[in-house]
């Protein structure tokens, strides 16, 4: 059995409603750098994440796709988790609230709050949000609108069961006053407190009747459960709580949970709703709820609404996985809104990942083997400017912890960044190039180089929890390996005599904006085109005819048996098409949308009682029929190739 210290970390659950954003992707990212660190630091880590998918919103948008609203979510909830792990993440655990084992739960859940009176039976009146799923009253709301996705409500009105939230509100302000560390930032915890818990809670409604998808009440399968009571529960069910008392080992070892993360947008859910359903249920509360800042697109939130969604996928098939990385965890304030684009990912690339970290690396393993065949040897041969850089070295660690203790992610990396800034500075400072010119400084080259080696190498250990891939393609490149947390409390680990790779990887290379945008704006473009609504082209309409008129055209099938270009014409091409037992040559104007060897074998709808004509001095005896738009894209009218040719199309 593991002696290592538990720790339990999830996220909030993403919303199976449709592709998540690179706002979504970034707290999956940080849940992943913290799980990382506490690993490095020693501690037996679950990492738990999934999906949320009942409600509402996903009905109707199954509906719109034409399928059950379990397949929909089956497809969406793939497309996350395919999101996750092409992030790097590193989760135990991928939750998904239509496990079998949550459903049973969560109605186990509800049947013993009712039981015990937490739980009782009324209607609800209110203003409602769809995509939020949640009642207002009028006062709550911001200009008339959600107070948390600024949508229109609408006026709705329902039987529910509601959950009396006010019989635990004294209690949780009392838990939150004894234990500061339980919601933060402090700004969350402020506002918290002053907007809904000082004013006085309402009793909550946790069931729904005007949709079905959902897990029903089991003694009233006309209601299904309040997504936020199905969804928060996941954090214990997931790790095998059971509401009769017969909890999994694992449950019993991991909770109460070390921290809840989740997006600032949700903490009232998860610092309210959630800590008072615990109490009900008789378990402790969560040791921290951290309430991240969002990225911002430019100056606004990013929705599919206002067109300025950024997806992981997109950014990482531009700058790679730690790339994206390390934008993402470094660009994002304490407790202030983080900024993304793609003029900004490209210049903290090129100054940060390119100059700082990937210059460093490449120049010196290039040094190692120009001076010394790659061998990395410490003479001892020192000067001032070494424990200066040693000292930097040393407290890199520190700083780095203390930063995480406080989760401030972003300011960790910023120390790591500077160490390597300040190896940056050493090599300017002793000047390896002019060292190998004299012979009697070769002790002191070595010595140099040495400090370089083990000073990346312990940053590079601090960097594994952040960015994983290029923290091991610069252990690999040294020929050495990630050191744990408590293994960076001392200097020179690194062994004399070991030799550095002579084929240094170049890590990030510098990005031209300018080639940059272009291929983005040939993205948008593409993805434009590929959602545009169809055009229906505009013909005028002729004049009715009967039955009789069509009948005087004769068509059939043929298949051409040969193909070629008509010369001194582009844009003709003259086939020979055998219909039944005879061989007609027709001119058709399809060079622009055929080769010649295309059209071979096809089988086509040809008009064969056209009166014959030359065209550019080539007899043509019929016409091929195709259809053409108005983006001028056409397409020959083809049959199915069992069909007999000569057989007349009527």
């Amino acid at each position: 059995m593991s002696t290592k210290k538990p720790y339990y970390i999830t996220t909030a659950i993403a919303y199976t409603s449709g592709k998540p954003h690179i706002g979504n992707t970034y707290e999956a990212i940080l849940a992943d750098a913290i799980a990382r660190y506490k690993r490095a630091e020693g501690y037996d880590v679950f990492f738990q994440t999934g999906t949320d998918e009942h409600g509402q919103k996903i009905e109707e948008k199954a509906q719109e796709a034409g399928v059950t609203p379990k397949k929909f979510v089956d497809g969406v909830a793939e497309e996350i988790k395919n999101i996750w792990d092409m992030m790097n993440t590193s989760y135990d655990k991928f939750m998904r609230t239509t496990d079998e084992y949550h459903e049973l739960q969560v109605q186990k859940i509800f049947k013993k709050l009712y039981d015990q009176g937490d739980i009782y039976k009324g209607y609800y009146e209110g203003l409602y949000c769809t995509p939020c799923e949640s009642f207002f009253t009028e006062s709550q709301l911001v200009d008339g609108k959600c107070p948390d996705c600024g949508r229109e409500v609408q006026p709705a009105k329902e039987d529910a069961y509601f959950f009396r939230m006010s019989k635990y509100a004294d209690r949780l302000i009392q838990h939150i006053n004894d234990h500061p560390e339980f919601i933060q930032p402090v700004s969350r915890k402020n506002e918290m407190m002053n907007n809904f818990l000082i004013p006085g809670l309402q009793d909550l409604c946790v069931s729904r009747t005007s949709f079905t998808w959902g897990i029903p009440v089991s003694f009233d399968p006309k209601h299904v459960t309040y997504v936020w009571l199905d969804a928060l529960t996941n954090y214990i069910t997931g790790i095998g709580y059971d509401c009769d008392g017969n909890h999994t080992e694992q449950f019993k070892k991991l909770w109460p949970a070390d921290l809840h993360l989740i997006g600032k947008d949700i903490i009232r859910f998860h610092t309210i709703y959630w800590p008072i359903f615990l109490m009900a249920l008789n378990l402790p509360l969560p040791k921290q709820i951290f309430g991240h800042p969002w990225l911002l697109q430019g100056d606004g939130k990013m929705s599919k609404s206002k067109g300025n969604v950024l997806y992981a996928d997109d950014l990482v098939e531009f700058f790679g996985i730690d790339a994206v990385r390390y934008f993402v965890l470094h660009e994002m304030p304490f407790d202030n809104d983080g900024v993304i684009s793609w003029e900004l990912m490209v210049e903290r690339i090129n100054s940060d990942l390119a100059n700082t970290l990937g210059n460093l690396v490449n120049r010196t393993i290039s040094m190692s083997n120009k001076y010394f065949d790659g061998v990395v040897n410490n003479t001892g041969v020192k000067e001032k400017v070494d424990q200066e850089l040693i000292q930097i070295t040393l407290d890199t660690p520190k700083k780095v912890i203390e930063k995480m203790e406080q989760l401030r992610v972003a300011d960790a990396m910023t120390e790591i960044f500077n160490l390597f800034k300040r190896c940056n500075k050493y090599i300017d400072e002793t000047m390896p190039w002019a060292l190998a010119k004299e012979e009697d400084k070769k002790g002191r080259l070595e010595t140099v180089l040495y400090h370089l080696v083990e000073s990346i190498t312990i940053g590079a250990s601090l960097l594994n929890s952040f960015m994983p891939d290029t923290a091991s393609k610069i252990v690999n490149q040294l020929n050495t390996k990630i050191r744990d947390i408590d293994d960076l409390t001392t200097y020179g680990n690194y062994p004399s005599g070991i030799k550095v790779t002579s084929s240094p990887e170049i890590l990030f290379a510098r990005l031209d904006l300018k080639e940059v945008m272009e291929k983005v704006q040939e993205m948008n473009d593409g993805k434009e085109k590929e959602n545009a609504p169809t055009v229906y082209p505009k013909i005028e309409k002729k004049p009715e005819i009967t039955i009789d008129d069509f009948d005087k055209v004769q068509i059939q099938v043929g298949e051409v048996i040969a193909c070629e270009p008509v010369k001194k014409a582009k844009k003709l091409l003259v086939s020979q098409i055998r219909i039944g037992n005879e061989v007609r040559q027709i001119v058709s104007g399809i060079a622009k949308y055929y080769a010649p060897e295309d059209m071979i074998g096809k089988k086509v709808a040809v008009i064969t009682n056209l009166k014959p004509v030359k065209l550019c001095g080539v007899q043509s005896e019929g016409m091929i029929l195709a259809a053409g738009d108005d983006e001028g894209n056409l397409s020959v009218v083809t049959v199915d190739k069992d069909i007999v040719c000569g057989s007349e199309i009527c």
